[in-house]
């Protein structure tokens, strides 16, 4: 079905109106294109109709794949009554998050300064100016009528109090993201990472893995560097609570067991209820977290998981030029969840004589049973433990539990599908080269490797500006809205992983230029920090700066990330400068909420355990390299070609005609070159 449509509202009298979302090409914004509200599209028509009729704003602002935002359009948006209220006394604002994380980061400030929380949908009201007034997330349809009669009342009758909400609202919006910088220099101590993670230990949950609370969500950052410190200083504990928690949400109904992939979250403390959607930031980020947790553990869960979650992306969410695909919703048929679920009936009829071991091993009568007679598929046992219950062998069991995942997807895609978001955002396209470096790296193949060229050479091609810089959505041939920090941030990440994959330079230095360009285009010298946006974009109300980690990596760590790496293949020791002092701008915050700034401690353990490089040079190199990388070895930056012809300055007077080195390296001091990998590893762990 189109993307712009939702099955329950695919009937004629939703055609009887038509909006400006119409010309839009967010899948987002489509969905709402035949709302009998008058919605516009962010831009200048808008501001200027409330200005000229003196009418406050409302913003709308979700995401495609958002369950809640279909139940409020469903209720209220879709409604006669209610949206006549919205037309006669608002000028009515839609922005897909997605395309326009500025300004929901602008007002999803303002609504947490009224309310303590936030989430989607955001509804603001805001003054013509654009300063807000009021808001919140969902409301229900009574409810949210009430809030339109009050706002219109307090707007037309008491102005003053109105403006002087908005100016109150507008100053705690700018107070937030004031910074201030830090102008130590001392060296880091690994007291900060012990102290934060001592904090963090407590806040876990060891039976179930993740965070002691619900809901849960897969942040795959948090994992990442908890791995990283746990090999690092030996911790047991804290390495067992991270492969607990890989194999409960592997188990879990937050992943697809059928088809791969994850969902955004799940609803409980047990990963078995999901938020359906699944987003691509996630499933990105996870094939990273599971390709490197493999490396570490050589845990072939964790091997299958990745490979049928990029499966998965292969064939669902990859266009023909190697772009991927935002999301897929949560919502088939008007019901969350309807597409992954089965029952018992079912099931039989499909399964045959496998149906008791496919029920068992899925748990379909027992943890899987859900609501309305229906199962969501999960695990609760390894494969063995199944296998001895069921006295056979586990190669027999495995093939039995691929033949009936062949025969559910069949089933399965004779369904209605949830709506597939096909816009493609630079930064979740990068995190995905990112992921399929890092899958390539642990697993050898290459048509991972070669998926994540595609796609940067599709993004250069399609998105990247005549003067170095880059759009942030590309849809249908187009790409609109000049990018944010966050995608120069994470394509600066994924040039620098597919050059550690293939040792091609080219890679190097178009990072470094998306560097550079980032640096004049969004630092704020004053704080040391980046602002979210460029300064060629129009002025909100306020520029904001993303600091804390969450289910994506703050576009700021990302990029100290990004610099430390840089700064070390191109010894630009400017760019190491700028990185340590990022950190020591937010150090101060970090032991006190570690999940916030997960990725920051990652970049952290750069400058207190100090990183290697490991340079391979000669003949042999690209399969030298490809040894190296099969091992998880978090703490070394990789360089090397196989001749002489390499100007890069790790590269220089290296070169041993007919002989392939390596060298390791750490602050500008190398041991002597060795020719094996034993070799190497010998040297990488005495150094360390």
């Amino acid at each position: 079905m189109p993307i712009n449509q939702k099955p329950e509202s695919n009937n004629q009298s939703e055609m009887q109106h038509t909006n400006a979302l119409i010309h839009e090409s967010s899948p987002y914004l489509l969905q709402h294109a035949h709302n009998p509200v008058n919605w516009y599209p962010w831009g200048e028509e808008a501001w200027n109709k409330a200005k000229s009729e003196n009418k406050p704003v409302l913003i709308s602002i979700g995401y495609s794949a958002c369950h809640w935002c279909h139940v409020m359009e469903h209720e209220s948006f879709e409604d006669d009554s209610t949206a006549e209220l919205m037309n006669e006394y608002f000028v009515c604002i839609k922005v897909d998050r997605e395309e326009r994380p500025d300004i929901d980061q602008v007002y999803m400030s303002a609504v947490q300064l009224i309310s303590g929380n936030g989430g989607w949908p955001l509804n603001c009201f805001t003054l013509p100016d654009g300063k807000p007034i009021y808001g919140g997330t969902y409301f229900p349809n009574a409810s949210w009528k009430n809030v339109l009669r009050q706002l219109h009342t307090l707007y037309k009758n008491e102005p003053d109090k109105a403006r002087q909400y908005a100016e109150e609202l507008t100053h705690g919006i700018h107070q937030m993201d004031v910074i201030r910088p830090v102008h130590e220099n001392e060296e880091f101590s690994k007291e900060i990472l012990h102290r934060t993670i001592s904090r963090w230990k407590k806040l876990l949950d060891q039976k179930e893995g993740g965070p002691n609370r619900a809901p849960k969500f897969p942040l795959p950052n948090n994992y990442e560097f908890l791995l990283r410190y746990a090999v690092t200083e030996q911790d047991d504990e804290l390495n067992q609570h991270v492969q607990l928690t890989l194999k409960k949400m592997a188990y879990g109904g937050i992943y697809d067991q059928i088809g791969g992939g994850f969902a955004r979250y799940s609803v409980d403390s047990i990963w078995k209820v999901p938020h359906f959607e699944k987003m691509l930031y996630d499933n990105a980020q996870l094939v990273s977290l599971y390709s490197k947790a493999y490396q570490q553990s050589g845990n072939s869960l964790y091997r299958d998981i990745v490979r049928q979650t990029l499966a998965w992306i292969e064939h669902e969410m990859t266009s023909e030029e190697g772009g991927f695909y935002s999301a897929l919703d949560a919502d088939s048929e008007g019901e969350e969840g309807k597409y992954y679920v089965w029952n018992k009936t079912e099931l039989e009829s499909l399964l045959g004589d496998d149906y008791q071991l496919i029920a068992a091993y899925y748990n379909v009568e027992g943890k899987g049973l859900w609501e309305h007679g229906n199962a969501i598929l999960v695990r609760n046992e390894d494969d063995k433990t199944i296998a001895d219950k069921f006295s056979i062998s586990l190669n027999v069991l495995q093939q039995k539990i691929i033949h009936a995942q062949e025969i559910l997807l069949k089933a399965r895609a004779k369904r209605i599908r949830p709506g597939l978001d096909d816009k493609q955002l630079t930064s979740w396209n990068a995190l995905m080269i990112t992921a399929y470096c890092d899958a390539y790296n642990a697993f050898g193949d290459e048509t991972y490797l070669n998926a994540a060229i595609k796609n940067a050479s599709h993004l250069l091609k399609r998105v990247r500006q005549k003067d170095g810089g880059l759009m942030h959505s590309y849809k249908n041939g187009k790409a609109k809205i000049n990018a944010y920090l966050e995608d120069y941030a994470c394509i600066a990440e994924a040039f620098i992983a597919l050059y550690s994959s293939t040792f091609d330079p080219v890679w190097l230095q178009e990072a470094n230029s998306i560097a550079e360009y980032t640096l004049q285009h969004f630092y704020d010298q004053a704080s040391g920090l980046f602002w979210f946006t460029s300064n060629l974009d129009p002025v909100l109300i306020a520029r904001k700066k993303e600091i804390n980690d969450n289910v994506i990596p703050a576009s700021n760590s990302t990029m100290a990330k990004a610099l430390y790496a840089l700064g070390v293949h191109l010894e630009k020791p400017e760019y190491i400068a700028i990185s340590k002092k990022m950190i020591h701008t937010v150090s101060k915050d970090m032991e006190q909420y570690g999940s916030g700034y997960s990725n920051w401690a990652t970049l952290l353990m750069n400058f207190v355990y100090p990183v290697n490089e490991v340079v391979i040079i000669g003949p042999q190199a690209e399969s030298m390299r490809k040894e190296l990388m099969k091992k998880y070895l978090p703490n070394v930056l990789f360089a090397g070609c196989s001749t002489e012809n390499n100007t890069l300055p790790l590269l220089t007077q290296r070169f041993v005609k007919d002989k392939t080195l390596l060298y390791v390296c750490r602050n500008k001091t190398c041991q002597l070159p060795v020719s094996t990998i034993p070799e190497v590893l010998q040297q990488l762990n005495h150094r360390d």
